[in-house]
């Protein structure tokens, strides 16, 4: 049996921000995607999804940063909001690398998608702005086959 998709999402506020942000990086290639994107914006949210592989934790960090400031997720001129992005991408990169953010220096790499969403958030009767990163690939030994996957999740008010 299958449910229609009014059945599916009748009571879309159980979709948190973080969550819908966690669903992006994991179904946007999928129908289900084109769903959450539809979610995003009748929130008004602003994101972005992207690709970044490496060893080199550096350039990760600034692939994230990057593509946030590219497709105006945030304002590159305002420190609040990128030292925000930054926050919330080294809580994520933590839960790729289960705590430890070193990648090449200890011969391990990354094939990762992430997803960026910004939004305004009501958290106990207050309103303000809120940025998550999600974060969801594959760590591991620079050798195909010898990688498993991972996500991380960040989370921090601008």
């Amino acid at each position: 049996m299958t449910q229609s998709k009014a059945t599916r999402y009748s009571d879309r506020t159980k979709f948190t921000m973080g969550k819908l942000t966690s669903l992006l990086v994991l179904l946007h290639n999928d129908e289900m995607g084109g769903e959450i994107e539809e979610e995003l914006a009748r929130r008004g949210y602003r994101y972005t999804v992207g690709k970044v592989g490496s060893m080199d934790l550096v350039k990760v960090v600034a692939a994230i940063e990057t593509s946030a400031k590219a497709n105006h997720v945030i304002d590159p001129h305002a420190y609040r909001e990128v030292h925000s992005l930054y926050h919330a991408i080294l809580e994520a990169i933590q839960g790729v690398g289960r705590g430890t953010v070193q990648f090449g220096d200890i011969l391990r790499t990354v094939g990762l998608t992430f997803a960026i969403v910004r939004g305004v958030v009501d958290v106990s009767g207050d309103s303000s702005e809120w940025i998550s990163v999600c974060i969801y690939g594959t760590i591991g030994a620079p050798k195909k086959g010898f990688e498993h996957d991972a996500l991380g999740f960040g989370y921090n008010h601008i």
